[in-house]
């Protein structure tokens, strides 16, 4: 068991954006600060007892925090959402599992008795700030030695070498794919994520030549963006490999890189008393662990068994699992090695189909999962991740 702590922290309110293609998509326009501040506003609604000047910290993930998501976006949106001054704010970055850390950062100072109520969340925007960030520069000597090179690698490069190792098929891995996006066409039908879902308006400008103003067009995004009722397996057999020559990793059995936020407010047993707060789940645990970097898919196969250990909770406990599903290829290698069951394994689809906004992922599904257990009466779910670079996250909730 893990070390013990003061105090539990609980998860009072939950929430995140609809997910946008990067690039052509619905918020290609929308900055990552402004999502982030339109899930705060959100998070806090839900919990209209609790009084702002109570929240000690904000804690924000993102994997690439320049650009339209630097100078330290956490604060940024802090003040434009209008909390407190009080209310401080720091942006942090553990890539793929940004928005996972952020979550269990929040929940670490709770525990321990250094606050009693905390923001959590994570923003990226893949259309204003890339895959990489607007200027890569990888240390030189990552070049100079074959044991440091893998940290050079391609995403689409560590998928590959994740197929070949752990014998993933390429009929496998598209066959992966298109349950994710029947998945989450069936969870959007049913009308599964709306508990979850913060809507979003979007305004849209256009030059009027005639006129010589500017023309605006306000709609409302509801739902996720990238699962397509059009997927087949036929059309996913048609798409050639991007990363090797001889590969099967393609465009679709992989993510989607995407915009979205997501933000969680966490409060002690005492602030749930103080303010009157329903709380919807426990934080559990969290662990993260290394992988070789040119395997990084792999990184949650470590990451499971320690975040269950220091739970005291067996696999067989879990009730839900949000997987993010970076690639298809690295997705099973790890639920078969690890023996997840696939009927819980994103039962609402996963990044293939509803995109994956980097930083954000984590909290996003971290809401996905608080939702989930919630409507299925489950007890415990967890939010587990590969991380660029080779590492793995997994952080375990229990519904209350």
């Amino acid at each position: 068991m893990i070390t013990k702590q003061v105090q539990d922290a609980y998860i009072v309110a939950a929430t995140r954006s609809p997910i946008g293609k990067s690039g052509r998509g619905v918020f290609r326009n929308t900055r990552p600060d402004d999502l982030l501040v339109a899930v705060l506003k959100s998070a806090l609604a839900q919990v209209p007892t609790l009084d702002p000047k109570a929240i000690e910290d904000a804690i924000i993930g993102c994997s690439f925090p320049e650009g339209e998501q630097g100078m330290n976006m956490a604060r940024v949106a802090m003040v434009l959402a209008g909390l407190p001054h009080s209310v401080g704010g720091v942006t942090v970055n553990r890539f793929c599992a940004s928005g996972l850390t952020a979550l269990q950062m929040a929940a670490d100072r709770i525990r321990v008795g250094e606050a009693d109520v905390m923001i959590a969340g994570g923003a990226e925007s893949m259309s204003m700030v890339p895959m990489g960030g607007n200027k890569p520069s990888f240390n030189p000597e990552i070049f100079l030695h074959d044991e440091n090179v893998g940290i050079a690698y391609g995403m689409g490069l560590t998928a590959e070498k994740v197929a070949s190792q752990w014998k993933v098929s390429r009929e496998d891995q598209d066959a992966f794919a298109l349950a994710s996006h029947q998945r989450a066409l069936a969870a959007m039908k049913a009308g599964h994520f709306a508990a979850e879902m913060t809507p979003i308006t979007v305004v849209d400008r256009f030059p009027n030549l005639a006129t010589g103003e500017v023309s605006t067009k306000t709609r409302t995004v509801e739902l996720d963006e990238g699962a397509r009722p059009d997927t087949s397996l036929e059309g996913l057999a048609k798409l050639r490999p991007v990363f090797a020559a001889k590969g099967s990793v393609t465009a679709g059995n992989s993510s989607q890189t995407s915009d979205g936020a997501g933000a969680l407010i966490l409060a002690s047993d005492k602030a749930v008393k103080q303010f009157g707060l329903k709380p919807l789940a426990r934080f559990v645990s969290y662990a993260a662990r290394g992988v070789a970097p040119e395997i990084m898919g792999i990184g949650p196969i470590e990451a499971i068994p320690a975040a269950l250990r220091y739970a005291g909770l067996k696999l067989d406990d879990l009730g839900w699992i949000e997987l993010n599903e970076a690639f298809a290829a690295q997705a099973l290698a790890v639920m078969r090695t690890v023996g997840l069951n696939p009927e819980l394994v994103n039962p609402m689809g996963g990044a293939i189909a509803l995109g994956h906004p980097l930083g954000a992922t984590g909290a996003i599904r971290a809401a996905t999962v608080v939702h989930g257990l919630q409507r299925m009466k489950q007890k415990y779910g967890m939010v587990t991740m590969c991380v660029g670079m080779g590492q793995g996250a997994a952080g375990i909730i229990e519904r209350v």
